[in-house]
């Protein structure tokens, strides 16, 4: 019965997205199916209904669209130009300058607004045109700003963070923000690090650097909006408050750091909040659907027998975490990254704990590779953004791309195989 439970389940979603129904349709759809084969039809209906209202009855869950309500509000408020030339002063100096504050501006701009698309978008069309006027190709500038922009999806404060602890069973929210700093931090450095040969062998100009005074007003200029992330990761992560009470202080900050820039005003607050309920509605109808389908998978054992179904082919645990980290980079070039996190934790998380691995660790571990889809085709949502804002062909930005792809690959095989990369912090701060 699991076998054909587990097929049907399976074939029936596939089914559906190849003819272009949404996600969360798609797996409502199937998981209702496979109920039907194990139990009557009013009982399927009921349980599947009951399932799906309390699987987004959750407290944390407030936390996801108030963080939205802040990045929109961020994106809105006029802090990139801020951080931009906070990250010339850090990077200045190095060859390529322009190209290394791009990538330094995502990490930053990306952990703020929340949005790795927000950011391609917003570093994108003010990076590109510098790199322009200065000789960079475009391609590169592009290719730059596509494989950086995932990082704020890493570093706190992140809803795909958030996400991932609610359906991994409450895996604590200040301990995944702590230990996502060091595997997003690394993944900004190795695209910095690929960025810096290439302008090497292609003679990108250093930039001039600002005089001391032009240096500290700069940075007293980018204080008020990096202060966001310290004061909600630092409230966190001290038990000042939870991470929905963090959420709620972060629209406050940014709402009234915006009006102080006089970058958003009353009048601009209800398109605001009509964006936040867009797409937080998205993301609570995919983590009402994934809870149906994670009851539907308990009640028929598919978890376990997938287990025994990969343990079969190898005992290895390094053996076992490569082929987990090829079905989810795979996942990840046609999925997007929630849906992909609110299937596969259920799926792959037992099996890593049967190799008593953190999981903290293995959290770090499912984002961070599917987060390298955002930078993929078919479906890669900053890749398409990055290339529009650069106006380039997604083909001609596909080689200059490959690079990053390759380091990004080798720092998500460094978390995967060093634990203590991840669990360094949580465990530095006694969470």
């Amino acid at each position: 019965m699991t076998a054909i439970a587990g097929i049907l389940l399976f074939a029936s979603f596939f089914f559906l997205m190849f003819f272009g129904a949404p996600i969360a349709v798609a797996i409502i759809i199937s998981s209702i199916l496979t109920f039907m084969l194990i139990m009557p039809f009013d009982v399927a209906i009921l349980a599947s209904a009951q399932r799906m209202v309390t699987g987004i009855d959750n407290f944390t869950m407030l936390a996801i669209p108030l963080f939205v309500l802040s990045g929109i509000v961020m994106n809105n408020g006029g802090i990139a130009f801020r951080l931009i030339n906070f990250a010339k002063v850090l990077v200045g100096r190095l060859p390529g300058s322009l190209a290394h504050t791009n990538a330094v501006g995502n990490m930053l701009f990306g952990s703020i607004s929340g949005s790795s698309v927000a950011s391609a978008a917003a570093m994108g069309r003010i990076m590109t045109p510098m790199q322009n006027a200065q000789g960079y190709k475009t391609t590169y500038s592009a290719a730059v700003n596509i494989a950086s922009a995932p990082t704020g999806l890493i570093i706190p404060p992140s809803s795909l963070l958030i996400v991932y602890s609610l359906v991994s069973g409450g895996t604590s929210v200040a301990s995944l923000f702590v230990a996502g700093y060091v595997p997003g931090i690394l993944w900004g450095i190795a695209v910095m690090i690929v960025a810096y040969f290439i302008a090497k062998k292609e003679k990108y100009e250093v930039s001039p650097m600002p005089g001391a005074r032009d240096v500290l007003y700069i940075i007293w200029s980018a204080v008020p909006s990096l202060l966001l992330i310290f004061i909600v990761i630092g409230g966190i992560v001290g038990g000042v408050f939870t991470a929905t009470e963090g959420a709620a202080v972060a629209v406050v900050y940014s709402v009234i750091l915006s009006m102080i820039y006089k970058s958003i005003k009353l009048k601009d607050l209800p398109a605001i909040f009509k964006e936040t309920v867009d797409i937080t509605g998205m993301i609570l109808f995919l983590i009402t659907a994934s809870a149906l389908f994670s009851l539907v998978m308990s009640y028929t054992g598919l978890p376990q027998a997938m287990s025994e179904a990969l343990l079969s082919l190898t005992d290895n645990q390094y053996g076992i975490l490569l082929i987990m980290i090829f079905i989810l980079l795979v996942i990840g070039t046609f999925m997007d990254i929630t849906p992909a996190v609110l299937i596969f934790t259920p799926i792959f998380l037992p099996i890593a704990e049967t190799f008593s691995m953190d999981p903290i660790h293995f959290g770090m571990i499912i984002c961070f590779a599917l987060c390298i889809g955002n930078m993929t085709p078919p479906v890669g949502s900053v890749l398409f953004v990055g290339c529009s804002v650069a106006d380039v062909r997604i083909e001609q930005v596909i080689k200059p791309l490959l690079p990053f792809f390759a380091a990004v690959i080798v720092v998500l095989l460094l978390i995967t195989f060093i634990p203590q990369l991840s669990l360094f912090l949580p465990q530095l701060l006694g969470l």
